[in-house]
């Protein structure tokens, strides 16, 4: 029960702090929005291209642009942390006895659900556009961001512990997260890529979740890319949480 109010009570404080600045919520949706604009209508053109999945331009484009959501908004939390540490934040909770874990879970729960506002958003935004979505894939869609945003946002975290500067940081989650975006097929499929590069892409992470939630938009409920999504980002949303809780509790020891 502790652990349950601790998260409680800085799930609010974060969320509080994101309530007051909601800019933040919109500056994160500016790169899906334009890409949404400007790119998507360009793929009607390719939609009848051998290889192109079927299901409508706009479900196949969609998923890509929620996984780059996800991928920019949990990847980088960890700027805010690096402020934290600096203004002392986290140093003040030694003196405190509330939970070394509930630090953790109460900044990722707000983290997560500042994603999950910032994908409906978009998705109310791509109806108009020709998206179409039923209330199972919206489901699906929403669990798999869920656990990519507690897989992204802890891991954030323990390398902002590590790090503890802004413009280390920024190089190092860039040099991850770009690689990871390209190979992750969001803009378009890998299924048009050469075998190499395909090959390459099965190793992204990233590239499961985009490929479970556009079988989902694209009415294939039963593809296997639906449940290999789910249970990936299942067991390495564990293991970041696990993984970050050890590094929390070291550093507000």
């Amino acid at each position: 029960m502790k652990l349950l109010r601790d998260t409680w009570l800085i799930f609010q404080r974060s969320i509080s702090l994101t309530i007051h600045t909601p800019a933040w919520l919109f500056i994160g949706l500016m790169q899906p929005i334009l890409y949404l604009v400007l790119f998507g209508p360009l793929l009607k053109a390719i939609s009848s291209a051998p290889g192109f999945p079927g299901g409508g331009s706009w479900n196949v484009f969609v998923p890509g642009l929620l996984v780059q959501i996800a991928l920019f908004s949990g990847g980088f939390v960890g700027f805010a942390l690096v402020a934290q540490l600096r203004y002392g934040v986290i140093e003040r909770f030694r003196v405190t006895p509330i939970s070394r874990t509930a630090v953790l879970l109460g900044m990722s729960l707000r983290d997560v659900v500042v994603l999950v506002g910032q994908a409906l958003i978009l998705i109310a935004l791509a109806i108009p556009f020709g998206l179409s979505v039923d209330a199972y894939g919206l489901a699906v869609t929403i669990a798999i961001l869920v656990a990519l945003g507690l897989t992204l946002a802890p891991t954030s975290y323990v390398i902002a512990l590590q790090l503890r500067s802004e413009d280390a940081f920024a190089q190092f989650i860039n040099s991850i997260a770009i690689p990871m975006l390209l190979l992750s097929g969001i803009l378009l499929p890998m299924s048009l890529a050469p075998a190499w590069l395909g090959t390459l892409a099965a190793a992204d992470p990233l590239l499961h979740a985009v490929e479970a939630i556009r079988a989902v938009f694209t009415g294939r409920p039963a593809d296997p890319a639906v449940p290999l999504g789910l249970a990936l980002f299942a067991v390495l949303a564990v293991v970041a949480l696990l993984g970050a809780r050890r590094a929390f509790s070291r550093a507000v020891a």
